[in-house]
């Protein structure tokens, strides 16, 4: 058995989406309710993957009643941030500039993308001149 990868998986990632939405935290069954509506899934599966989740160190449980209630350990964006950085290391060797080249010729971007975009950059340009 090859050893649990510490980046998100597809399902791991969805899991945590609806984990993050709730304020609260969430319960297996809460958790399973939300994905099934969208589309079929065994209580079974997220019951294991918020196990795994829990051992990967991106949620943390504690028990109320007779359920455990899960809370995410790291903020979305922390995670995002290291999701983001692991695949340019791992695609683009590191450099950002071929990923955000495929990003502004990518013909699904709005132009209010592009222009938000282009006012993040200056934004992050004015803050280096300093």
């Amino acid at each position: 058995m090859r050893p649990k990868s510490p980046t998100l998986t597809a399902n791991e990632l969805e899991l945590m989406k609806v984990v993050w939405s709730r304020e609260h935290g969430a319960t297996v069954r809460d958790v399973y309710e939300t994905v099934r509506a969208r589309r079929a899934i065994a209580y079974t599966t997220v019951m294991t993957t918020m196990k795994t989740l829990e051992q990967k160190g991106y949620l943390r449980a504690t028990q109320q009643d007779r359920a455990y209630v899960y809370r995410p350990s790291r903020p979305k964006h922390q995670v995002i941030r290291g999701m983001v950085r692991e695949f340019v290391d791992r695609v683009f060797n590191g450099s950002s500039r071929p990923l955000v080249a495929h990003l502004i010729e990518d013909e699904q971007l709005s132009e209010s993308d592009l222009r938000e975009i282009a006012q993040l950059m200056g934004k992050k340009s004015s803050g280096r001149k300093r």
